[in-house]
């Protein structure tokens, strides 16, 4: 099962990008995560939705190619950070890549609400007319890791509690990957 991870924090020290990496060791027996660059991807651009610059092209590509999505962002201003949401308008114009696709929304945060809000707008993004995604249902099945600086160690391991929860919602996603 192939699954690419678009992460929505592009800081050196980004938590997200931690949880990112440690579910790539973690779950690597059940899914080959990719962590898809999207730092490169220049600002949406209309005038070159139906030909991109060959980076977006590449991009668009790899979501087309990939079993899953897993989207891990931080919250910024009540929201989703501008380099995912830019990431996404790529997807949604032209060739649109993420119609029907299985996505699996969660995140860090150093709050006491994780990214509750942030993954309230994702989920209304993900369900917009160009993108339409397959969004693991939001029953039980948000991940909102609060106060992650307490929550992973300088090895970027989470502690047990928050991985009983996470292996629970991914054997869900992985479920939903499968019925697509």
């Amino acid at each position: 099962m192939n699954i690419v991870a678009l992460v929505g924090s592009i800081r050196k020290e980004s938590y997200n990008m931690q949880v990112a990496k440690m579910m790539q060791k973690r779950y690597k027996d059940k899914m080959n995560i990719k962590i898809a660059d999207i730092r490169s991807l220049p600002h949406f651009d209309q005038d070159e939705e139906l030909d991109p610059p060959p980076v977006v092209k590449d991009f668009k590509q790899e979501i087309l190619a990939a079993d899953g999505i897993i989207i891990v962002t931080p919250e910024y201003n009540w929201s989703v950070p501008g380099v995912l949401k830019n990431a996404l308008d790529w997807t949604s114009r032209g060739e649109r890549v993420f119609i029907g696709k299985p996505v699996m929304p969660l995140g860090a945060s150093m709050g006491m609400i994780g990214t509750l809000r942030a993954q309230a707008h994702l989920r209304q993004i993900l369900s917009a007319p160009g993108i339409q995604a397959k969004v693991l249902s939001p029953g039980g099945n948000e991940v909102l890791i609060n106060f992650v600086q307490q929550k992973i160690d300088k090895n970027g391991q989470l502690d047990e509690a928050t991985l009983t929860f996470l292996d629970s919602v991914v054997e869900k996603f992985v479920d939903l990957v499968r019925l697509k």
